[in-house]
């Protein structure tokens, strides 16, 4: 969740008026301020780019009509932030994104006009090595080096334990956020754009030992809205075999299966849920116990999705995916939630869904 000062949670809950900052910065140095109609920016931990806007605005000058406008438009940059106003005229506002801009299209008489973007992770990914590409050292510092391949201000920071990797070499034409994915994996991390265009090295946290950052609750001032609950088996494996090879580097071939090993647990390797092993292969991993820790991280985020649910609420700028939710429903049941994907609206009437991809009961 982004930090925001204490009053800002409540504030959500109570009738407010909605403030908002969309910028546009050109590469000719201009800033131009976006006055919109409509729009939205999602969010979803199953992509590889984190998060996506599009604006919609009635400003028929946004789109480029010399060539000089077009340069300044090739790799220009769109700014986001929703807020509230306090009832004493202050105001605050959390970001929403930074994003690099993908397209500019509309009436260029009558408008409107909708620009889209995408967060940073896209500018890591299209930077394709143009030579073969080595990476070793440490999860954090090869990721920061990958990253800053493309991005050399980039600010990175990280949550995880640091650990040790083999050496990786991709070829030609290889995907630079494919790499970025694959080093955080031996840690069982994943990596993201921030809202504030720096970016996170972090872990999956376990929502029963985590404690909730928002209260979606039906009644009287909560902001729960509606809420579909249900269960499904898709994507979920209850074991990770990781295996490590780098015969050029004379690293002898290891590996560990880790499995569900707790006979209450919904995907117990040796219950009616049956053995659904995920696996994973890397020359980065150097040995049994790096094996070891990869494929217990990677477990942890394998079987969590026994329980699904879908809810919509008051919208929420701080939320980010991983983070952990209470949800009380109207007839009084409470659950932990993980938050998997959500899209904030850009006007004030448009619904803010919440996906998350485990729930556990709440005592």
């Amino acid at each position: 969740m982004y930090p925001t000062s204490a009053r800002f949670p409540d504030r959500l809950a109570e009738s407010h008026r909605v403030v908002w900052q969309n910028q546009l910065f050109r590469t000719d140095g201009r800033v131009v301020t976006i006055e919109h109609t409509g729009g939205s920016v999602s969010v979803d931990r199953s992509r590889p780019v984190h998060r996506t806007c599009t604006v919609t605005s009635p400003d028929t000058s946004l789109i480029p009509k010399t060539a000089a406008d077009r340069v300044a438009l090739y790799g220009a940059t769109l700014r986001i932030a929703r807020g509230v106003e306090y009832g004493d005229g202050t105001t605050e506002l959390v970001p929403l994104g930074v994003f690099r801009l993908e397209d500019v299209t509309g009436d260029p008489v009558q408008g409107p006009v909708t620009l889209t973007g995408s967060s940073l992770e896209a500018v890591v990914a299209d930077d394709k090595f143009t030579t073969t590409y080595q990476a070793s050292g440490t999860v954090v510092s090869a990721i920061s080096e990958t990253i800053r391949r493309s991005l050399p201000t980039a600010a990175i920071t990280s949550t995880i334990v640091d650990v040790p990797i083999g050496t990786r070499i991709w070829d030609v034409e290889g995907d630079p956020w494919t790499a970025v994915e694959e080093i955080a994996a031996v840690a069982g991390a994943e990596v993201y754009a921030t809202p504030d265009g720096g970016f996170i090295i972090t872990q999956l946290p376990d929502p029963l030992t985590t404690t909730p950052v928002w209260s979606v609750e039906a009644g009287e001032g909560g902001v729960y809205i509606a809420g579909v609950q249900g269960m499904s088996s898709k994507g979920v494996y209850n074991a990770v075999l990781a295996r490590g090879e780098n015969a050029g580097a004379g690293v002898a071939p290891c590996s560990y299966l880790a499995w569900d090993a707790d006979p209450g647990s919904p995907t117990y390797w040796a219950g009616p849920f049956g053995r659904r092993p995920k696996f994973y292969s890397s020359s980065t991993l150097l040995d049994a116990s790096a094996c070891m820790a990869a494929a217990e991280s990677m477990l942890r985020a394998a079987k969590a999705p026994n329980s699904i649910g879908d809810f919509s609420s008051l919208p929420n700028p701080t939320l980010e995916t991983g983070d952990v939710i209470r949800v009380v429903h109207p007839d009084g049941t409470r659950e932990l939630h993980q938050v998997a994907a959500f899209t904030v609206p850009l006007d004030v009437s448009g619904s803010f869904p919440i996906s998350t991809i485990s729930a556990k009961e709440d005592t």
